[in-house]
């Protein structure tokens, strides 16, 4: 009925808009051009009071019959089957929601038993991918071991949703080795092991570890702790140049374990830069090697939903 206030069915979420010269307006106009019709929905539940149902329905497209999610979910792997990564990706985005559990997620979980590693661990990219296109820097392989960059981060975000499933035994005991017996890494395993950390229910068991691979991060220069100087500090090995890690790419929220691996004055050095890094356009850029056109177009309304994210979450203002 006209008149009572509310939004008819399949309206967009009625919200104030952001004003077109915070960094929050400038997202959405660069988001409303740019995005996928999932970041888009994203977008409208994080910041402009849009619903669950949207978000749900519109990632269920990228869903495979094998309860397991493809079609380039991740942009750096392209095509129709199933990846963890892309199965990773979905798992975060429903518990950001409020919604990774139940049925939706047994049947993940069963695809994830069935693509695991001798090991009972995920690979960082399953054989099915052969024949379709992928980033260079993404080898394909017949026999792919087990790797703490895919299970980790499926695993802190299963055991932080008291998701609880036989896969999940072996999994943590093959994150737990790998976390606690690491010595030489590189900046994305490190992040995988703080999503690892971080949702674990070992509480004391996951500081301890978190304390140890704090010290090691920093020991081997693998963050910048001071952008200003951040050409100074060498990229790992087959990372692209400026693909450089700063203290809010491990601590992405201030709960997070990697937070206390930094001081004040550099988190907000860090958060400080996250900030400048927002461009012309509204967007932020991708520091990961450009291959094809459009792995950096898909990615970039990703990148922008978490910087803004992060910067909220530390109380930053964004408009």
């Amino acid at each position: 009925m006209a008149g009572n206030g509310a939004s008819p069915p399949g309206a967009a979420p009625r919200a104030a808009s952001p004003g077109a010269a915070s960094p929050l307006g400038r997202a959405a106009h660069f988001v409303w051009l740019t995005a996928r019709v999932l970041e888009q929905r994203r977008f409208a539940y994080h910041f402009l009071g849009g619903g669950a149902d949207p978000v749900e329905a519109a990632l269920h497209a990228y869903l495979g019959e094998d309860g397991g999610f493809g079609h380039a979910l991740e942009p750096d792997l392209r095509g129709p089957v199933s990846q963890p990564p892309h199965t990773a990706h979905a798992l975060r985005v429903l518990e950001s929601i409020g919604r990774c559990g139940g049925t939706r997620v047994e049947r993940v979980c069963r695809y994830l038993t069935g693509v695991s590693t001798k090991e009972g661990a995920l690979p960082a990219v399953h054989p099915s991918q052969r024949g379709y296109p992928a980033a260079p820097f993404v080898p394909v392989v017949d026999d792919p071991p087990g790797e703490l960059l895919a299970t980790g981060p499926v695993v802190g975000t299963l055991h932080r949703n008291k998701v609880w499933h036989a896969w999940l035994f072996r999994a943590t005991d093959f994150c737990w080795a790998a976390v606690e017996t690491l010595e030489e890494s590189h900046p994305y395993e490190i992040q995988a092991a703080v999503a690892f950390l971080d949702g674990v229910p070992d509480r004391s068991r996951a500081r301890a570890a978190a304390d140890r691979l704090g010290r090691l991060t920093r020991a081997r220069g693998l963050v910048v702790l001071d952008p200003a100087r951040r050409d100074e500090i060498p990229v790992a090995p087959g990372y692209a140049p400026g693909e450089q890690h700063f203290a809010h790419d491990y601590a992405r929220v201030p709960e997070s374990l990697a937070r206390g691996w930094f001081t004040d004055e550099e988190m907000a050095r860090a958060l400080d830069f996250l900030a400048a890094e927002q461009q012309e356009d509204g967007g932020w850029p991708v520091r990961r090697r450009s291959w094809a056109p459009g792995n950096v177009l898909e990615a970039r309304p990703l990148v922008t939903i978490d910087a803004l994210l992060t910067l909220r979450a530390y109380g930053r203002e964004i408009g």
